[in-house]
């Protein structure tokens, strides 16, 4: 099989991460999962059983965020006469699946856990380093999307995991 062949996959799936909505979904559901692992794991509970519930918690929130976020913009597309109808409606709604997807990580993650795959306790810090690596890839992937050097790149993915960080350590410290 020809080399060719084998890049062009690579290339298709870096064509969609870079897609806006994609990289907004794919930021915004790290820093939720980080935030909601944050937030569950704040009552002490680490038994196995509560990462599994943990894990359920993720993923509802998640969906629940991403019908928000397409619903939201459903609303804001009202006035748009090129989105109408229950066609364009649902495919708004499905529009939103990065988001969810990007917490799958974490997931699965909380539920190896709860099956006991390994240890329960400290599970959230795995978690945590994990969505920041995923943040720093985001941010790069954004920023050679736009054309930026690898160097550029780089700078801009480490800053954007920070910020993310930033994010995900002043949630946990509101609730």
């Amino acid at each position: 099989m020809p080399e060719s062949y084998l890049r062009q996959p690579v290339r298709a799936l870096r064509r969609c991460a870079a897609q806006p909505h994609v990289l907004f979904g794919g930021v915004y559901g790290a820093v939720l999962a980080s935030s909601m692992v944050a937030a569950l794991t704040e009552q002490g509970e680490t038994a196995p059983a509560d990462r599994f519930i943990s894990a359920q918690w993720l993923l509802i929130t998640a969906a629940a965020s991403a019908l928000a976020h397409g619903y939201a913009h459903l609303i804001a597309l009202r006035g748009d006469r090129t989105h109408h109808g229950v066609r364009a409606a649902v495919r708004l709604l499905l529009s939103e699946w990065p988001l969810v997807v990007a917490t799958v990580p974490t997931v699965v993650l909380l539920l190896g856990a709860g099956w006991g795959w390994w240890p329960s306790a400290g599970i959230e810090y795995v978690a945590f380093a994990v969505n920041v690596v995923l943040l720093f890839v985001w941010g790069l992937l954004a920023a050679r999307a736009a054309g930026r050097t690898w160097s550029s790149a780089l700078m801009i993915g480490t800053v954007d995991s920070l910020l993310g960080l930033t994010v995900v350590v002043a949630n946990a410290v509101i609730k």
